[in-house]
């Protein structure tokens, strides 16, 4: 295997049980904190498309809001919405890249007044076409509304959310209805669920290709899981060669031809097997963290033009949502102190440097390019930085 070298990168990373490190009461460790689960409580109601209320200082007073999922709106929930918090006001929040990729050059959410006649077809434009009519005079977004776009986001929704203040009358009936949470908390959400993260089981799997391989299943405080396949015996004495793989249903499953995913997870599994033993650390990050409801998203866009990356700027995503957080903690788990990456994305090399693995250096792991992915593989090289010699020879000739 050609092997690029790195310097060797450590920072500062906890890596503790599910308390964060903390001394905590039988309370606490039975039922977990009770900003931790108000969040994870939070995300269902918000999967679900009912609202939830965000609690904090904002703009130097302490407020209550309640948020909804612009995705999950409908003409029904919309009025009954205005009814609830009426008289106050209703916002449309959109996060930083959505703002942009409509005309808006902010570098942070923007909060839109809506007029109280508005349509939902005018929401919802304003949430996702691609192409939005008229002037946004938003402003920018307080500090409550932008945890609402990054739980959004922590729930894999489109980061655009119906708000509005609650009044003090409604607060009372509202509070034994709707899941309170903690503005302040947010941040530390996902650090407080990779912390949780803990081998739940495994077993021996006989491959296709004639091997076989240690399945192990992590599980996290909310239950979502994650899986390392450890093919042969990796030398745990030296840098494990080690590829992260993202799951994506359509090319793993599938064999979809307008990615690499596919192939890249079997060429993968082939050259561990060729060189005695490695892990595939297989992550639930469809989409580059998007989920695969807005990959779909993002693939019909593609289809009417866009790229990769403005396709998923255009749903108000960066161009990659994921967290390599989980990744060091299971291989912290696995007793990987040490790895060789198997990748062509350099924002890998450095997410997972960031958590504080020993980076021994990288593996290219390059796949077939077909008429179907061409597209999809030049964004990635020229926009995102991806090192792939194919097209780079393709650009000499």
């Amino acid at each position: 295997m050609a092997v690029e070298r790195s310097s060797k990168a450590r920072t500062a990373v906890s890596m503790h049980d599910g308390n964060g490190g903390r001394n905590s009461s039988p309370t606490e460790s039975l039922f977990g904190t009770g900003e931790t689960v108000a969040i994870g409580r939070g995300l269902t109601e918000l999967r679900a498309g009912r609202p939830v209320m965000i609690v904090g200082a904002d703009g130097g007073r302490e407020a209550t809001l309640l948020i909804l999922p612009a995705e999950r709106l409908q003409a029904a929930s919309l009025g009954a919405f205005a009814k609830v918090v009426a008289p106050s006001r209703l916002r449309l929040v959109l996060s930083a890249s959505r703002a942009r990729a409509i005309g808006r050059d902010i570098g942070e959410p923007l909060r839109l007044e809506l007029p109280e006649a508005i349509e939902m077809t005018a929401i919802r434009d304003l949430v996702e076409a691609p192409v939005v009519m008229g002037r946004l005079c938003g402003m920018p977004a307080s500090a409550l509304e932008k945890a609402g776009v990054r739980l959004m986001k922590l729930a894999q929704l489109l980061p655009a959310l119906l708000v509005a203040e609650v009044p003090a009358e409604r607060l009372p009936g509202l509070s034994r209805l709707a899941v309170q949470i903690q503005a302040s908390a947010v941040d530390g959400f996902r650090a407080d669920s990779i912390s949780s993260v803990a081998i739940a089981s495994e077993a021996i799997i006989p491959l296709e290709s004639g091997g076989r391989a240690r399945f192990v299943v992590f599980r996290d405080g909310l239950g979502e899981t994650a899986t390392a396949v450890i093919v042969g015996k990796p030398d745990r004495s030296r840098p494990v060669p080690v590829r992260i793989h993202s799951a994506c249903l359509t090319g793993d499953v599938f064999g979809s031809r307008r990615c690499d995913c596919g192939e890249q997870l079997r060429l993968a599994l082939a050259r561990l097997t060729e060189i005695g033993g490695g892990i595939v650390l297989y992550l639930s990050q469809e989409g580059r963290g998007l989920g695969l409801a807005n990959k779909m998203r993002a693939y019909a866009l593609q289809d009417t033009g866009l790229d990769t990356i403005d396709a998923n700027m255009m749903l108000g995503f960066d161009d990659d949502e994921r967290d390599y957080g989980i990744a060091a903690r299971m291989l912290d788990l696995l007793g990987c102190r040490q790895v060789l990456l198997l990748t062509n994305n350099p924002a890998k090399l450095d997410g997972l440097a960031r958590t504080g693995i020993d980076l021994a250096g990288r593996v290219p792991l390059e796949a077939a390019i077909n008429a179907d992915n061409r597209r999809y593989m030049m964004a990635k090289a020229e926009r995102a930085g991806h090192q792939l010699e194919a097209l780079a020879a393709d650009g000499e000739d």
